[in-house]
Order: structure tokens, then sequence, then C-alpha cells
């Protein structure tokens, strides 16, 4: 029976896709990105995490990260079956990098398509290729991170080059899949013009028009602390309406669709 590892299992999603929906964080990824907003989900392996800002002692450790067997995530995900047939919802599976665990992952996405239940991926993109065709048939909608154009920027930011990312993108493209770009904005990083208009390109020559504009809000931080680890965004602050509503103009003065928030 397959297994994999997720950190959460979120119901009555509004904001992962059509609907109402259930989103399944699987655990680990490939990605190092400074502005993660779900540190726990970075390690592949389940890891302690403090219950609170100043829980130190082991005690207070709670366990991120739970072993769970295909069968028993469907069974999770079918309670909920009323609510994606009434709002048109589904399943969305996120992470982490769900690509990086492609046995579970396809195990899920084959159980879901037997009960007709629509599936989203909220995917970074990076995989190989193999597995991304293995895949992606079995996916309804991709929800695509596009995070910076520039490779040596994105290799700085991210601790992997983008070459990989842009290259799957293409192909699910030409090969038909629904796809749906989000670009998480982090101010000082990949709002500058130069960037914007690179993906805007970009995503014109793809044919591409949908683009979900997703805000830094540094709630993350607080799971930085809990974890152990540094946050290297320091005291950047969430971007202001006013940058949001620029870069969201230029956006849509390139001729795409934009929705804050996704």
């Amino acid at each position: 029976m397959t297994q994999g590892t997720i950190f959460d299992i979120k119901k009555f999603a509004i904001h992962d896709g059509p609907g109402i929906r259930t989103t399944v964080f699987l655990k680990g990824c490939p990605l190092d990105c400074w502005w993660c907003h779900n540190p726990e989900g970075r390690r592949p392996e389940p890891e302690p995490m403090a219950a609170g800002l100043n829980g130190d002692a082991p005690g207070d450790a709670v366990p991120v990260g739970t072993h769970m067997s295909v069968d028993a995530v469907m069974a999770e995900i079918e309670k909920d079956r009323l609510f994606y047939d009434e709002s048109g919802g589904g399943v969305t599976f996120s992470g982490g990098e769900p690509l990086a665990q492609p046995d579970f992952l396809a195990g899920l996405l084959t159980g879901c398509r037997g009960q007709g239940i629509h599936t989203a991926l909220d995917t970074t993109g990076y995989a190989t290729p193999e597995i991304v065709a293995r895949i992606a048939p079995l996916v309804d909608l991709f929800l695509y991170d596009l995070k910076l154009i520039d490779d040596r920027q994105h290799q700085t930011f991210t601790g992997v080059s983008n070459a990989r990312i842009l290259a799957n993108l293409c192909h699910l493209v030409k090969t038909g899949r629904t796809v749906v770009i989000r670009f998480p904005l982090i101010p000082q990083i990949n709002d500058t013009s130069e960037n914007l208009a690179q993906m805007g390109a970009l995503l014109t020559d793809l044919g591409l028009q949908r683009i979900d504009l997703l805000p830094f809000h540094g709630i993350h931080r607080q799971k930085y602390h809990r974890l152990g680890q540094p946050d290297r965004l320091g005291n950047l602050e969430p971007p202001g309406e006013a940058t949001i509503a620029r870069v969201k103009n230029d956006l849509e003065n390139g001729g795409f669709t934009v929705q804050v928030g996704g």
C-alpha cells in the first residue's frame, strides 16, 4: 500500500482553486524560498515544532508530519464530497512540493479520478520531465508558481535554477493542460518592472492569461521561530495597497486577468 508524508489537511478551503476544497499538504520541497509561508513543509521527514513562540522545552514541541496511506487520505477527502458537488470544488494537493512524492501523489490523484472528484495541483513545477509527464494526465488544474524569471536571481532566492520549472511549464501548456499562474509578490525581490516585464513576455508567448497575485504577508515568521530556523527576510514589510495595485495594474495592462489572493 502506497504511503506518503503530509503535514496538514485543510477542510473548506476557498483560495486553492474553484469552489469549496480540501487542501492536502504534502511534506518535502526541493526549493528553499526565502519567503516560504509553509517552512514546516520543506523537510521531507516529520520534525518537532515548538507549540508556542516560547515553547523551547522538549515537552512543548509538537510533531509536524504524519505518514499516511493513500486510502487513509482518501477517506478524509471523501467526507466532504457533498461540498465539492454543490460548489464545483474538489481537492487541491499542495505542500511543500507534491511532485517530490510522485508515487503517493499519483495514488491520490488516481483515487480522486476514480471518485469523480476535481483535482488541482499547487506546484513549483520543479521535478523531472518524467514525473511531470506521469502526473499531468491525472490533474484537472495546475496552480503553477512563478517567482523570478532571471535564473541567477531565482537561484539566489530559492536555491535552485528555474530552467526545469520553465521547461515543465512549457510542456504543460503545449500538451493542453489547464494552468493558472500564481505569483507570490515579494517587495524588493520580484516586484521590479524588469521581472514583471519578463514574466509578462513569457506568459504571452505561452498564451496564458490568468494570474493569481499572492502578496507576501509575513505570517510565516512565527513558524520559523517555532522551527528554530532563520528568517532571511528580516524585517521586510508586506507590500502595501499601493504596491499591490501597481503590480496588478501593470499585469492587467499587459492583457492578463489578475486576481489578488488566489
